[in-house]
């Protein structure tokens, strides 16, 4: 049931689970955080577009970046994964900005901490190590956070944040992936005066409509991939942040090897050894959709079952397990490119067994 430690408890997010949740195991955790994920959504979105306190922060936020100098998003795991959607809009509008890893970011960018207008820190718990020493490194005038903890020392330490709404999660990132994706893409639009509010709504419209559908074929998409010696994930843009998560969710939850690549990074590097043994989930959205329905043929061809990923109908056959989602604008494919690889997760576990129990407790946080 997670750590447990001398005094009060360190409850995930501040929050005392129910009797019925800390008695639940590892697959039922997973699969009762992802079907919550369309509602967490959707209450981020109306939270965001309604509330006057955060309507505030997103105008500080703002603010901090009318300089014309770079932004960053900085995270690990899953929050560096939610981090491209916010990235790739504002480098698609015109304006410098990357997504970097906090603990490269930590140990290898600080001569340059100075050159970037603004850094958004993003930490589902609030208390990862290296997200605390960034903060306490840096101008706090300097720094933002986006966060799901409101009791962790970096919302303590942070003057500019904001809250990820997703309630406390007790297996692998799932909807917290999915709010702080979506509050990194409505935080890069605030920044950049764009209208978001229509196209979150069309994101959750579509999201929710999708989930039941594909999870309902988990099962055909576990059995598609079986035996398969490694499983490439494969996305680009904001979905290469749906890929990076895709693989982190397969290995942490079945213990599975799968690795994520941009398009172009898989295309020539792995692709030169796909054979019969290979897997491939590809992310076929967006801007650079041909270029990913391409890419599955050609592992196709080369030997290699693709299961693609697509806003199309694509012929099923031996080596193709096409799945269709609904288009939504770019970049918020980051979150709907998600589903898929969940389904499968979900598929793998109860086959095999969940090898990562229910944490309701933060443990030790280090370097």
């Amino acid at each position: 049931m997670g750590e447990q430690g001398q005094g009060k408890p360190r409850w995930i997010a501040g929050v005392e689970p129910s009797k019925e949740l800390l008695a639940a195991n590892g697959t039922q955790i997973l699969e009762i955080e992802c079907r919550e994920q369309p509602k967490r959504l959707r209450d981020l979105i109306l939270a965001y577009r309604t509330d006057p306190s955060l309507r505030a922060e997103l105008k500080k936020f703002r603010e901090l970046a009318a300089k014309p100098d770079p932004i960053l998003f900085i995270g690990m795991g899953a929050s560096y994964c939610s981090s491209f959607g916010g990235s790739i809009l504002l480098q698609t509008h015109g304006r410098l900005a990357f997504s970097v890893d906090a603990g490269e970011w930590l140990h290898y960018g600080r001569p340059v901490w100075s050159d970037p207008v603004l850094s958004v820190l993003l930490t589902t718990s609030g208390e990862s190590a290296e997200l605390v020493e960034l903060f306490k490194s840096e101008s706090e005038s300097k720094l933002g956070l986006i966060c799901n903890n409101p009791e962790s020392t970096c919302w303590k330490l942070a003057k500019n944040k904001l809250p990820i709404l997703a309630g406390p999660e007790y297996g692998n990132a799932t909807k917290t992936y999915t709010n702080a994706t979506a509050a990194s893409i409505i935080l890069a639009s605030e920044m950049l005066s764009l209208p978001w509010e229509d196209d979150a709504e069309r994101t959750a419209d579509a999201f929710e409509a999708n989930l039941d559908p594909i999870f309902a074929q988990r099962s055909e998409l576990e059995a598609f991939c079986r035996g398969a010696a490694n499983i490439e994930i494969v996305g680009r843009g904001a979905a290469y942040g749906g890929a990076f998560m895709s693989a982190l969710c397969i290995r942490e939850m079945s213990g599975y090897r799968a690795a994520p690549h941009t398009g172009a990074g898989f295309k020539h590097g792995p692709n030169l050894d796909v054979d019969a043994s290979h897997v491939a989930i590809i992310f076929a959205l967006g801007r650079a959709a041909d270029l990913g329905v391409k890419l599955a043929a050609e592992c196709n061809r080369r030997g290699g079952k693709v299961v693609l990923v697509a806003n199309e109908d694509h012929p099923a056959t031996d080596k193709l397990f096409p799945m269709r989602i609904d288009a939504v604008p770019e970049p918020w494919e980051g979150i709907t490119s998600l589903l898929v690889p969940q389904a499968l997760t979900l598929g793998m576990v109860e086959r095999t067994g969940c090898r990562l129990p229910p944490r309701f407790q933060y443990g030790v946080m280090e370097q």
